[in-house]
């Protein structure tokens, strides 16, 4: 059953477990954990072993601490930190308390970081991640992109729709929600480094049963590369799938998102002219990610098929895109394309997401 409540705080575990009497080195974690997004638990004594000592979903131990924990029941998940380079004996301490890592700071810090908001996080398999191209302008490329995204969230996938066109008039219009609460792209224009894939989630708005980042009606049309890198990255932390709405031109931006693509899916309509445009799209997006294949849309000119199409670009064949009767009127209803469960164009998005989230697509079209 698919429920209209948000995912977000229920996939927390809670921040890690801090261990130390040392007050510069807790002031450092305690910073450390900020910049992951999470908030710690201290303890300056002993834990209590049916507190967080077992329920936290990660334990930093300071060196000044760790002897007075030797003999506390061993469990995953304990890193003993400190600053001292040259102290032979903690390598001695850390096995005697069965830690996972010795750390040293400042050092270790950006891996300590990711570590921190990975545990509070619960990261488990990262999103199956689908990038969407038009092959021209007008392709379909948009609407593809949220149907696959509509019809992956009515199946109760947890599910982020991504627009990286800025010039693509904003996914969130498309879905009827350009009025909706939550944060867009401009927000994050200044994000380096790790963004936290929780607050992400829970930062934009909700529709249709997904989250959707898109742009707001400012005049800023530019994404940073690092910030893409970082949203991207965050979003596919969160698990289940992530669709991306993709420009035709490849800028330092869509670099970045190409390469943590799982698969591309390139719209071409079946007319010579499109097909020669998709082809420099495809030379160009086929530098960075591997895995790209064709999407083909009627109607077909004459002699052409969307096998010959899919042949004429090198790409192996996705398939076909159906055409819907009425899709234009329900769109200008605020009703977004894959809305209609039985609908041509949902049902070949169920058969895409059926295929891929079973392995099933290794090159052919959809069956």
């Amino acid at each position: 059953m698919v429920s209209d409540r948000p995912p977000g705080a229920e996939g927390r575990r809670g921040g890690p477990l801090i261990v130390t009497e040392d007050e510069d080195l807790l002031d450092d974690l305690l910073r450390l954990c900020a910049a992951a997004g999470t908030e710690p638990e201290v303890c300056h004594g002993v834990p209590e072993r049916r507190g967080g000592w077992e329920s936290a979903p990660l334990i930093l131990v300071g060196d000044d601490a760790a002897p007075r924990l030797v003999g506390v029941a061993r469990r995953r998940g304990v890193l003993l930190v400190g600053r001292d380079q040259d102290d032979p004996g903690v390598w001695q301490t850390a096995v005697e308390l069965g830690a996972d890592h010795v750390l040293r700071l400042p050092d270790a810090e950006p891996w300590l970081v990711d570590r921190i908001a990975d545990a509070a996080e619960g990261v488990g398999r990262p999103a199956l991640t689908v990038g969407v191209v038009g092959g021209r302008g007008g392709a379909g490329a948009s609407t593809l992109a949220c149907a696959l995204a509509v019809t992956a969230a009515r199946a109760g996938r947890r599910t982020m729709l991504i627009d990286g066109d800025p010039l693509g008039g904003g996914l969130d219009v498309l879905l009827g929600g350009e009025q909706a609460d939550g944060r867009r792209w401009p927000d994050f224009a200044s994000s380096r480094g790790r963004v936290a894939g929780g607050a992400l989630e829970e930062s934009l708005p909700w529709l249709h049963q997904l989250r959707v980042l898109s742009w707001d009606r400012g005049d800023s049309v530019v994404i940073p590369a690092e910030a893409m890198r970082a949203v991207l990255a965050a979003a596919r932390r969160r698990g289940g799938v992530v669709v991306v709405d993709l420009p035709r031109r490849v800028d330092d931006a869509v670099v970045e998102a190409l390469a943590q693509l799982d698969l591309g899916l390139l719209v071409v309509p079946a007319e010579l002219r499109a097909v020669a445009a998709a082809n420099r799209v495809a030379a160009s997006v086929g530098m960075v990610l591997r895995d790209l294949r064709a999407v083909v849309r009627g109607p077909y000119a004459s002699g052409l098929d969307e096998q010959w199409v899919a042949n004429a670009l090198g790409l192996p064949l996705a398939g076909e895109l159906p055409r819907e009767p009425g899709l234009l009127e329900a769109q200008e209803a605020g009703v977004p394309p894959g809305s209609a469960p039985r609908g041509p164009l949902a049902r070949f998005c169920t058969a895409f997401w059926d295929q891929a989230l079973t392995g099933g697509l290794t090159g052919g079209a959809l069956s």
